[in-house]
């Protein structure tokens, strides 16, 4: 990270970008070093070789996630060839837990970034909709690591749970009203009262779980 002089200055300039504290700074650095092979960029090919991802049903969309453009803050759609330090960061902010001492208003906007990611995981086209095809892409691959359940069954799962998505989000469907898709005001009404905290967790960093949300 440069001299000792530069580095501290640009530790606490990505402290104040991204909240972590020095020292946990510190760690992801070094874990980025370990991924990226002690090299300046982190390519897809990186997190090939890393264990509690290799068998993640949804590895493909977790690694993407890493660099969409969207999350990156770089613009509307697109993805990265590589990542840098201060980019792995921004993504890994998205994990970081929620600050208790926030007041309520910075707590449910952190909580909607994070939301906005986990959006972005599912809106594999960058339309700004979750439609049933990719909804139907995501059950697939989360069910796909389970020998019970046929490629049709998760099909249905998928196709019953984007009706339940259409009937909270529009009400009552006319028959011949077709639902398009979910937008990310539907995705906040699907997900509220809901702690995802518990149910999406980050531990492919060998260190402390960083949790998604809160």
């Amino acid at each position: 990270m440069g001299a000792a002089h530069s580095a501290s200055e640009e530790v606490r300039e990505l402290v104040g970008k991204t909240g972590f504290s020095s020292d946990q700074i510190e760690q992801l650095h070094r874990r980025f070093k370990q991924l990226s092979g002690d090299q300046p960029t982190i390519r897809k090919e990186n997190f090939n070789n890393v264990p509690d991802l290799e068998l993640n049903p949804i590895r493909s969309k977790i690694v993407r996630a890493f660099f969409d453009n969207r999350n990156l803050r770089k613009g509307p759609s697109g993805l990265a060839d590589e990542i840098n330090f201060e980019d792995f960061l921004t993504i890994m902010a998205y994990f970081r837990p929620i600050d208790t001492a926030m007041d309520e208003e910075q707590v449910q906007l952190c909580r909607k970034e994070k939301l906005r990611f986990l959006f972005h995981m599912y809106d594999s086209d960058s339309d700004g909709r979750i439609t049933l095809e990719e909804y139907r892409n995501v059950v697939e691959e989360l069910l796909s690591g389970n020998p019970h359940i046929e490629k049709e069954s998760a099909r249905s799962i998928a196709d019953g749970a984007m009706m339940e998505a259409a009937s909270v989000c529009v009400g009552q469907m006319e028959p011949d009203q077709v639902y398009e898709g979910i937008t990310f005001d539907d995705f906040l009404k699907i997900w509220q009262g809901i702690d995802i905290e518990t149910k999406m967790h980050v531990r492919f960093l060998n260190m402390e779980t960083i949790a998604l949300c809160h």
